[in-house]
């Protein structure tokens, strides 16, 4: 799931100038699984990453608000292949609502556009939270990055233009109201698929409870195979970049780690090389896999192609730099 940003990403305010001298930059590859904390934008966390690994490329796999916390998967190298896989992935929120207003960027850090002063139930929150899940019509907010007529949903309605989105379906596969502070907030937990808009749920659940209502608190805490219990900070990983390389690697995954939901395929050398060159490969043998869609094709353990599987050929979909995709432990023992 993402959660596009407001269109704050704009990498500037608040960042101090770094006086000491930059570190040639280098390729370094895998995964930094970031606990991005609030008030810092998705640009600006993984210029931070890219800094301190002093990495040539680095990207991240799905914008969290600047509002928001939480997991924040950044690709360094070869990792950024794999971003579109980490994206398709389910994602786990965990937000709180805040009832009796509505805003016009449907978090706190936007302008009251409708109030109310009623405030539901614990009972009607959990009756209403059914009415979310499966497949569903979803109006993003206007402070959004998708496109209208080539412009950036949030640049229109900041310039006072009336921005009318069209409904989307979004899949919400878990909902559940998980704490009731208060009567005027809710903390509620959702798993969704890509696409889907936690701040328009929490506006479409205040209008539907007759209370209106907005998010006051956003946090991410897993992106498919990526989960809280794994994220690193930001304090954490710079203590580690001042200890050494030897520190800071160790907060890195290995490329192959976005791709664990895909079906794993191992060839010989020799096909390898084939695929590598951009021909296709035949399964043969009796005991060959049944196999269709993308596979990770792995040579001497080691990832090093996203390969089309249909009808027993495999032809390669995206090919990987295989001396920098070979596993730490392995370069170490070789």
């Amino acid at each position: 799931m993402r959660e596009p940003g407001h269109g704050r990403e704009n990498g500037r305010g608040g960042r101090e100038r770094d006086q000491r001298p930059r570190a040639p930059k280098r390729d370094v590859d895998g995964w930094v699984l970031l606990d991005k904390p609030s008030g810092m934008t998705s640009t600006q966390a993984v210029a931070v990453v890219k800094r301190l690994f002093a990495a040539k490329k680095a990207g991240h796999a799905g914008t969290l608000d600047p509002l928001a916390s939480g997991c924040l998967p950044i690709a360094l190298g070869e990792a950024t292949k794999t971003v579109p896989y980490v994206m398709d992935g389910r994602k786990t929120y965990r937000f709180t609502v805040r009832f009796g207003q509505e805003m016009d960027t449907d978090d706190a850090e936007g302008r009251v556009v409708a109030e109310s002063d009623e405030r539901p139930t614990d009972e009607a929150i959990r009756a209403a939270l059914p009415g979310f899940l499966g497949e569903i019509m979803q109006v993003p907010p206007a402070y959004s990055a998708l496109k209208i007529d080539g412009n950036r949903a949030y640049d229109l309605a900041r310039e006072g233009e009336v921005v009318e989105l069209q409904a989307r379906p979004i899949v919400i596969h878990r909902i559940e109201m998980v704490e009731r502070p208060d009567a005027d907030h809710a903390v509620l937990e959702a798993e969704c698929g890509k696409g889907t808009y936690v701040r328009a749920i929490a506006r479409d659940l205040g209008r539907l409870l007759g209370s209106r209502g907005h998010v006051s608190m956003l946090r991410r805490a897993s992106v498919g195979n990526f989960l809280e219990e794994d994220l690193i900070g930001v304090e954490e990983l710079s203590e580690r970049a001042e200890a050494g390389d030897e520190a800071l690697f160790q907060a890195l995954d290995g490329v192959e780690v976005a791709l664990e939901d895909l079906v794993g395929l191992t060839v010989s050398p020799s096909d390898a090389h084939r695929l590598r060159c951009g021909q296709a490969i035949i399964l043969r043998g009796r005991d060959a896999p049944v196999i269709d869609g993308h596979v990770a094709v792995s040579c001497q353990g080691s990832l090093f192609a996203i390969g089309d599987a249909s009808g027993g050929e495999v032809r390669p979909h995206r090919v990987f730099n295989w001396s920098r995709t070979v596993p730490r432990a392995l370069k170490r023992s070789a």
